[in-house]
């Protein structure tokens, strides 16, 4: 499916049912000077898994600080467009306030609280909620994802690995109770196996939560093992989309993201040949 770099709506992965998340022509400015964000439109359906691809600096890890509110920390801005959440334009809203209205992003680098236990980090995921008298059985419902944090609930979160923090700050997401999670390269850093748990808990927390996921991720072959639908991203917009199965099987998503030619051989000695023939962009 190719996405319309002019067009000024996001097309819905399912036409059957309104997307959950929904950016049209949205822009972001760092610095008041650097544009990263140039017209980006994108729609996640809810229950669903979409995949947010691309290469370092297409505009990725913006484009889930502009959802979140986390733009602020850092002297970005959302300068045009609109973010609408669950039918509601959330732009300009405060990350707290769009924590409480159902989406939690889990940043890159995972930064647990290092010097918190693994059950008070728990705890922490829980501030925004009223509902104090059920945060014990989500604990245990956490400890029933990763049986590993149970074993650790009372050490401090910064001698866990990489790994365990990487589930960590998964339980405290899902600790939020969120309807939507942003998730900034789960796999960053993890060994292969590790990764393959993490990405294999991350489908059945979607699953059995029904909770609406959006991933971005460099292991594009990962990524699109689990997702519904997915999105390249190239200079801060969309250039191509569609379901997983169709851009697992386009010819220069599998050669330059999937490393792989026609006959199944790496394939990344010629960047600048792939970027001559970049048919999506012609």
């Amino acid at each position: 499916m190719k996405a319309d770099p002019g067009s000024g709506s996001a097309v819905a992965p399912s036409t059957a049912e309104a997307p959950l998340l929904e950016l049209n022509n949205v822009e972001v400015l760092y610095d008041d000077v650097i544009l990263v964000l140039r017209g980006l439109s994108l729609a996640v359906s809810e229950g669903r898994i979409s995949a947010l691809l691309g290469s370092n600096g297409a505009g990725k890890t913006t484009t889930l600080k502009a959802i979140s509110g986390l733009l602020e920390v850092e002297d970005g801005e959302v300068t045009d467009g609109t973010i609408r959440f669950a039918g509601e334009d959330i732009r300009g809203w405060s990350a707290d306030r769009i924590v409480r209205q159902g989406i939690f992003q889990v940043v890159e680098g995972r930064r647990v609280f290092e010097h918190l236990t693994v059950q008070e980090n728990l705890v922490a995921g829980a501030y925004t909620r009223r509902d104090r008298g059920a945060i014990p059985s989500d604990i245990d419902r956490v400890y029933g994802y990763f049986p590993r944090l149970a074993e650790r609930r009372g050490q401090s979160a910064g001698y866990l690995s990489g790994g365990e923090q990487q589930m960590l700050a998964l339980g405290r997401a899902l600790m939020a109770r969120p309807r939507m999670m942003l998730l900034d390269e789960p796999s960053l850093g993890l060994a292969p196996l590790l990764v393959r748990g993490i990405f294999d808990i991350i489908a059945r927390i979607n699953r059995e939560e029904g909770t609406t996921i959006l991933l971005v991720e460099q292991n594009a072959r990962l990524a699109l093992s689990i997702a519904d639908y997915g999105y390249v991203m190239e200079n801060g917009r969309v250039v191509l989309e569609g379901t997983a199965e169709e851009l697992g099987g386009n010819e220069d998503v599998r050669e330059f993201y999937l490393g792989l030619d026609d006959v199944g051989r790496r394939s990344y000695r010629d960047v600048k040949h792939y970027r001559r023939r970049k048919r999506w962009l012609s």
